[in-house]
């Protein structure tokens, strides 16, 4: 026990508020940062790993859409909240999905399932735009599957209530939808970064470990504030794979919204976390 309470001591005191700038911040680092990924990388293509995380990409987003479709369409067929899950009991799905689903795939993938934390990793130069690209048609084409299994086995049903397509509610503006959109994307893919980050893991050992939860309770809340908006989106892929396989003309009136928000929200996050929350600090003269 003496040797643990030791290392919290010395690692609470390693990262002073006051650092060094420019090339002196940088010797002082008891952390590796990973380097910035190429925007292409041709040899990314003959590597087995590369394919395996397209293909845990895939397994994971269907898997993704088709526990929370059921769910939705659970609750819109009882004849009331009280004799069903409800909106909690959907954002619990949502989010216990995503925490379950980040911890199987993120030693293999990185464990991302939404094109909007795959674009926000990408602009902030954690993969190549290869790999990037190759992600988001395995995440859309697994959203696509996981929605056409649920109107498999419940054709009639799907159609009749929805099939978990995200719409804009009645009551709200387009303009609100993006809004609720680009807020809640936003606070998903912060998290992300935030859980993943290179110093905060060398700081406390823990976090690469718990990871998963923050990232899953993220979508929780966010699904719990935004349901009756947008019925939530902040995954163009979750939307995307409802919306073909439900494929209603009010459907698709809305659906830029659940692309053009997210996208925005996740650019927005790593800005954020790059300009903002990474910046190297100003030298002390002191």
């Amino acid at each position: 026990m003496e040797g643990k309470e030791e290392d919290v001591r010395v690692g609470a005191n390693k990262f002073p508020e006051r650092q060094p700038i420019g090339t002196s911040a940088q010797s002082d680092k008891d952390y590796n940062e990973p380097p910035p990924a190429p925007l292409f990388e041709p040899g990314e293509l003959s590597s087995w790993s590369f394919w395996r995380a397209g293909i845990a990409e895939f397994i994971a987003t269907f898997l993704f859409l088709y526990i929370t479709v059921l769910t939705v369409m659970g609750v819109k067929r009882s004849p009331n909240m009280c004799s069903s899950v409800g909106i909690q009991g959907i954002a619990w799905a949502f989010g216990g999905m995503i925490f379950a689903l980040v911890y199987c795939t993120a030693g293999i993938s990185g464990g991302h399932i939404n094109p909007a934390v795959t674009f926000g990793l990408f602009l902030a130069r954690k993969l190549s735009l290869t790999r990037a690209l190759y992600y988001i048609v395995m995440q859309c084409w697994g959203a696509i599957c996981g929605a056409g299994v649920v109107k498999g086995f419940q054709p009639n049903q799907y159609q009749a209530i929805g099939g978990g397509a995200n719409t804009v509610a009645p009551g709200y503006t387009k303009g609100s939808g993006l809004g609720a959109e680009i807020i809640g994307t936003f606070v998903l893919v912060y998290t992300v970064f935030s859980a993943t980050d290179a110093k905060r893991n060398a700081r406390d050992s823990h976090v690469p470990i718990l990871a998963p939860l923050p990232i899953g309770f993220a979508v929780f809340l966010v699904h719990l504030a935004t349901i009756p908006i947008t019925g939530t989106g902040i995954n163009p892929a979750r939307s995307l794979g409802a919306a073909i396989i439900y494929n209603k003309d009010h459907s698709w009136d809305d659906h830029w919204v659940f692309w053009v928000g997210p996208f925005i929200g996740a650019a927005l996050a790593a800005l954020y976390h790059v300009i903002v929350i990474r910046a190297i600090p100003f030298k002390s003269r002191n």
